[in-house]
């Protein structure tokens, strides 16, 4: 799976493509470099890194992915550091 700047229309957005990262992911939380060579593999993947916080921060909001910072939530307005993403728990 592979995610461009210039996708077509037909292509998965970045927020569908984080999404089914996490979810073939089977409950694990990954950070971004996880998720940024997972979409492009084999190629230079640190620019995918700010485009993943933003649009993880606006999935976070939206309740459909949880950002975690040494292991607990965190509000997705208020983040530092190194952060991981997981889907929401539905214990």
């Amino acid at each position: 799976m592979t995610v461009s700047d210039s996708a077509p229309d037909d292509a998965p957005s970045l927020d569908d493509a984080i999404l089914k990262v996490l979810t073939s992911a089977a409950g694990r939380t990954l950070s971004p470099p996880e998720i940024a060579t997972t979409l492009r593999a084999g190629s230079d993947w640190h620019d995918l890194l700010v485009p993943i916080r933003r649009s993880a921060v606006k999935l976070a909001q939206h309740g459909r992915l949880v950002i975690y910072r040494k292991g607990k939530p965190v509000d997705p307005n208020d983040f530092r550091g190194v952060y991981r993403l997981g889907l929401p728990r539905h214990d």
